[in-house]
């Protein structure tokens, strides 16, 4: 009951991607791609007529691995670094996530390009689907902050979900160093919230971004593309 109150609050302030389901046809095209660049650990010669975010999602919720967005596109070791957790916490570690849309937006946006804070989050409540916000400040934005990426599909063995409980962010961290199974190159049109990502002031609480951001983003394109 109280993960429903959760979940229809959340519902309210943030946005849901729609439930994937996968066609036979997409099934075997996305297995066969993904199969070829995990045994020569290489990157997936995308030749699908599907979108490549539906292929994202379907590696994502199928296979056990983990997801990194980058800018970089050559990485061959992931190393730990000292970061923060979503709840403060420092920790050394790999970074990646179990969600297939989240680590999109990490890979398209150009860090060079960006000044001030960056307020994101994928939340989950407990037995629900994934929440998502996105917002920048007004310098970022009007810098046209959108590139070319990488996501990253790693071994999902060394890594642990980072937070518990009835509502934490999809944060996963490895201690150790690891290698990725295969990547895929993504644009900016892959990511699926890209006219959703709203306009913050750097000097606003993050409750005040998150109480503005269906404002801020009511009348943009939010079609989910299927």
């Amino acid at each position: 009951m109280i993960s429903k109150v959760v979940s229809g609050l959340m519902g309210i302030l943030f946005y849901r991607a729609q439930v994937f389901y996968f066609s036979e046809e997409e099934r075997r095209e996305f297995e066969k791609m993904y199969l070829i660049a995990a045994t020569e650990n290489t990157e997936v010669n995308y030749t699908s007529k599907y979108p490549k975010h539906r292929f994202i999602q379907y590696i994502a919720a199928t296979k056990p691995v983990i997801l990194h967005g980058s800018n970089n596109s050559e990485i061959s070791e992931f190393e730990a670094r000292r970061q923060t957790l979503y709840n403060g916490q420092i920790v050394n570690a790999v970074f990646g996530t179990k969600d297939g849309i989240w680590p999109l937006f990490y890979a398209v946006l150009d860090k060079k390009k960006v000044k001030g804070g960056i307020r994101n989050a994928c939340l989950k409540v407990e037995g629900g689907s994934p929440h998502y916000f996105f917002s920048l400040n007004k310098e970022t934005l009007d810098a046209g902050p959108w590139t070319t990426g990488m996501i990253y599909f790693l071994p999902g063995e060394t890594f642990k979900r980072a937070g518990n409980g009835l509502v934490s962010f999809d944060e996963w961290v490895s201690e150790t160093p690891v290698k990725p199974i295969a990547k895929v190159l993504v644009e900016p049109y892959d990511f699926l919230f890209l006219n959703s990502v709203s306009c913050h002031k750097d000097t606003e609480s993050i409750v005040k971004s998150w109480l503005l951001y269906r404002l801020r983003t009511k009348g943009k394109n939010r079609k989910i593309r299927s």
